[in-house]
């Protein structure tokens, strides 16, 4: 397998500035190439204290790639190999161990598929580069898109690609699907592509069509929205007061799903409407660092396409 080169990160320095206050221990729950982690240890060895950081990725390519570039900097880090689902089992026997009597300080999401995925066509994950239809983010994951596209009925296929890829067009893509399967299935990204094209009735909508049907299936596969719901979680309930959150995203499901939980942990329980109480029945349990969310700047997307589309949100925990 040829790999190609991690791409910068986006919004590095907005990200690692609001969340880094004070010592402790870090999480960056999407590794990758360790582009937002080197930036993180650097910060951290500005401020006075102890601080750990732990770095969190399913692909063992991005672990190695992310422990070379990270090791420059000494020691001061750990790299686990899990989801990011899973913080609480990876991070917990960390804070007994070298992160003993460290509070956890700061949480990082930096969703979406990372730039090296996409560019390596043994991945499967882009319709640009023929090559297996995977799009597993841990490689040794058990559901390929080649086991949906080939294995579900039309009805689920439809609804998949309404549900996670918003695609007004999902009905007609999935009977497409099902069509071509009968006569054999499909196994690489240029054949899915191909159908998908074909059932357009716009040519010239194609490439949006596309991009919703493979996001679809890529969030299918790896249970993205699932796992990003227990991560929140889970990352809230292991930072300690006074540290903070903070989650870049890149579309709209996963954007809502963070937007909705910070409002519910920054806003305050007053119960029924119309009842009189004194106090709220269950108080805020953050506040928000920044109001609105951070976009990247004209700069920076030009540089960076991928940042054209990703939102920073972040919080802090009373």
């Amino acid at each position: 397998m040829v790999y190609q080169d991690y791409h910068e990160p986006v919004l590095a320095s907005e990200s690692v500035s609001l969340l880094v206050t004070l010592p402790g221990i870090y999480i960056d729950g999407t590794l990758g190439g360790g582009g937002h982690s080197l930036q993180l240890l650097r910060h951290l060895q500005t401020i006075n204290g102890d601080s750990l950081l732990v770095g969190i990725d399913q692909d063992t390519h991005a672990l190695e790639a992310a422990g070379k570039k990270l090791g420059e900097l000494g020691d001061r880090h750990r790299l686990v190999r899990g989801n990011f689902g899973m913080v609480k089992e990876l991070v917990e026997p960390i804070m007994r161990g070298a992160g003993n009597g460290l509070p956890v300080m700061g949480f990082l999401l930096d969703l979406g598929v990372s730039s090296f995925q996409i560019d390596t066509p043994e991945r499967g994950f882009s319709y640009l580069k023929d090559g297996p239809l995977d799009m597993r983010m841990d490689p040794d994951g058990p559901l390929t898109a080649a086991d949906v596209v080939n294995g579900y009925e039309e009805a689920a296929l439809a609804k998949l690609f309404f549900r996670y890829g918003e695609e007004p067009l999902g009905g007609r893509i999935a009977r497409a699907i099902v069509s071509a399967r009968s006569s054999a299935p499909l196994t690489t990204t240029g054949e899915l592509a191909e159908v998908v094209r074909a059932a357009c009735p716009r040519k010239d909508l194609a490439i949006k069509t596309l991009s919703r049907i493979y996001q679809a299936l890529r969030i299918e596969v790896n249970d993205e929205l699932g796992v990003l719901e227990q991560a929140l979680e889970d990352g809230f309930e292991l930072l300690s007061p006074g540290g903070r959150f903070a989650v870049i995203s890149y579309h709209s499901l996963e954007d809502r799903i963070v937007k909705r939980f910070f409002a519910a942990k920054t806003s305050a329980d007053w119960g029924p409407k119309g009842v009189a109480l004194r106090e709220p029945l269950k108080p805020a349990e953050a506040v928000l660092v920044v109001r609105k969310p951070i976009e990247a700047t004209a700069e920076e997307i030009s540089r960076n396409p991928r940042s054209r589309s990703a939102r920073l949100r972040v919080i802090q925990k009373l």
